[in-house]
């Protein structure tokens, strides 16, 4: 042989064409996976016929179609020829793209998603990279609203070997807007209602492209009514009529109105809704101090938390209504220069307090639940879900420890009380429990004074003195140094438990509820009670006759 099997290869037409060269082929069969195209190798080439189907899912091609290709391999190691069109398309428009930098020609793309950074923009087959700040004229930290639509952007690098493409919509709006802002800025003035379109939202306001200058439309200026964020009554793309507010030429700064379009519900409000009137409405917007209440187009009440409910003043509104539930309500004040109303929903109610105090009096009986328990008392449930108070003092006659107060009682408790006092103004009503029982004490100390001898029986002894019941559940006490004229060490020595004794009350504490006696004085008592029974007897019988003795005497 003239010519090895290498030496015929490396002068064949297959070693003039590169890895990556785009070539034309003919579609010469299709089956259900791939496509053959002859472009005109030594062997036919395969591609995926998915690289054929548009995004409905539908073959774009058929046998005898030219088409562009890109060669992946001359051999497989199979002797096929692998083939592919997306890069060939990929090639032909990084070349166009490549152009299009050069020329700073504007390119169409759609926004594919949002990365760090910026956004992402599908250029055909071509993803590119749309940095933050090139992305507006406007400085704006959210720009999700332009996933899915599509924009205009002039390439400003491209790096083939990382495969990086930036561009900039920012310099295409800069272009738009420089030929058609002159004219805008002569016709603005003051006042003058104008269209625009509505070009982005933010948290604050909207933005609305007026043709080439962008103007503000602040949140507090589209509706009379609240709004919590522009896109409750804008959506981007919109057209709208607005009025300006006012216009800085030198700072191209323009102020929107919206809502000025139309007259102001404020207007006359006070007449229309004087203070007191009660009126309908519709809860709209829920704080943590309170809830807002429409009651007329345009026109919204705030309900402050301590003026939605007579018995829950510090509960959360959202515990007491809900977003769009109709309540009635009645006018507080009302500032029609700030666009400020004050309104009540538990005054547009009874008052509870004032309709307990209609319907009971001082002295009246109820029977109660026990709602909880506290170191001064029980809170316990009245009609027209108030709360009444019975205070420690009130609970018990006898002096007990506050914890021995009420250690008879717990919460859900049904229990007898008396009313004792009612304020309705200062929502209080005061209860007792020991009111519906006489007093012992109290009995016992209206007929013994201080000064009057009692009976009684040791009950205890102490190092101290001696406790004396006196009648039940009244016990008074004897000190050491009152239980005789003479020095009592030891108070065995002279008393014992169940000895009856008699005392002279020295001393009543009613608030105490303590009566201290002494035997010492009642001894003291008798002893002067003799002398002076003797001295006037001794008196009497110095003046008698001798007869009147005799007679004494036989008598």
């Amino acid at each position: 042989m003239s010519e090895s099997f290498a030496e015929l290869y490396e002068n064949s037409e297959e070693t003039k064409v590169k890895i990556g060269s785009v070539l034309f082929g003919t579609v010469v069969d299709i089956n259900r996976e791939k496509a053959v195209i002859n472009v005109g190798l030594k062997s036919e080439g395969f591609i995926s016929i998915d690289e054929f189907k548009n995004a409905n899912g539908e073959l774009e091609i058929k046998e005898g179609d030219i088409v562009e290709v890109a060669l992946d391999s001359i051999d497989d190691g199979l002797g096929n020829t692998l083939l592919s069109r997306e890069k060939a398309k990929r090639i032909k428009q990084w070349s166009e793209l490549e152009v299009a930098m050069n020329n700073k020609t504007v390119v169409s793309g759609v926004v594919s998603g949002s990365v760090k950074g910026g956004l992402t923009v599908d250029i055909g087959v071509i993803k590119a990279f749309l940095p933050g700040s090139l992305i507006d004229i406007r400085p704006n930290k959210d720009f999700s609203y332009l996933v899915g639509q599509e924009i205009e952007a002039i390439v400003i690098k491209m790096d083939e070997v990382r495969n990086n493409i930036v561009i900039s919509r920012k310099a295409v709006q800069q272009e738009i807007n420089s030929a058609d802002r002159d004219e805008i800025l002569e016709s603005l003035e003051e006042g003058k209602t104008v269209e625009g379109v509505v070009k982005n939202l933010a948290d604050y306001g909207a933005f609305i492209d007026l043709g080439g200058i962008d103007g503000l439309l602040h949140i507090t200026d589209i509706s009379w009514q609240r709004v919590n964020h522009p896109s409750e009554k804008l959506k981007i793309g919109d057209k709208i009529e607005v009025k300006v507010l006012s216009f800085d030429k030198e700072k191209m700064r323009v102020s929107l109105g919206l809502k000025q379009l139309s007259s102001s519900p404020w207007s006359d409000i006070s007449l229309r809704l004087p203070i007191g009137k009660k009126v309908s409405g519709t809860v709209s917007n829920l704080t943590d101090y309170g809830a807002f209440v429409k009651i007329e187009d345009g026109v919204e009440g705030l309900v402050h938390v301590s003026e939605m409910d007579w018995t829950n003043p510090n509960a959360r509104p959202s515990k007491l209504v809900k977003l769009g539930q109709e309540v009635d309500v009645v006018i507080l004040d009302v500032q029609e220069s700030k666009h400020r109303i004050s309104l009540s929903m538990k005054q547009a109610q009874e008052n509870p307090w004032q309709a307990f105090e209609a319907s009971h009096n001082k002295g009246d009986q109820l029977t109660v639940a026990v709602k909880s328990i506290t170191d001064f008392g029980l809170f316990v449930g009245l009609p027209g879900g108030i709360d009444g108070l019975i205070h420690l003092a009130d609970i018990s006659w006898e002096k007990l420890s506050p914890d021995q107060v009420v250690a008879t009682y717990s919460k859900g408790q049904e229990i007898d009380v008396v009313v004792l006092n009612i304020d309705a103004e200062k929502e209080r009503i005061s209860l007792g429990i020991k009111q519906l029982n006489e007093d012992d004490f109290g009995a016992f100390t209206s007929g013994n004074k201080t000064g009057n001898i009692v009976e009684g029986v040791i009950s205890n002894l102490t190092s101290n003195g001696a406790e004396v019941e006196l009648a039940d559940g009244i016990s008074g006490f004897i000190k050491i140094s009152e239980v005789s004229n003479e020095r009592v060490d030891d108070i065995n020595s002279v008393l014992k438990v169940g000895d009856s004794v008699s005392a002279v009350i020295t001393n009543i504490d009613k608030r105490g509820r303590k009566v201290n006696l002494s035997i010492k004085a009642k001894d003291y008592a008798e002893e002067k009670a003799a002398v002076e029974s003797y001295n006037k007897q001794s008196s009497d019988a110095a003046g008698s006759t001798l007869g009147d003795i005799f007679n004494e005497g036989k008598e």
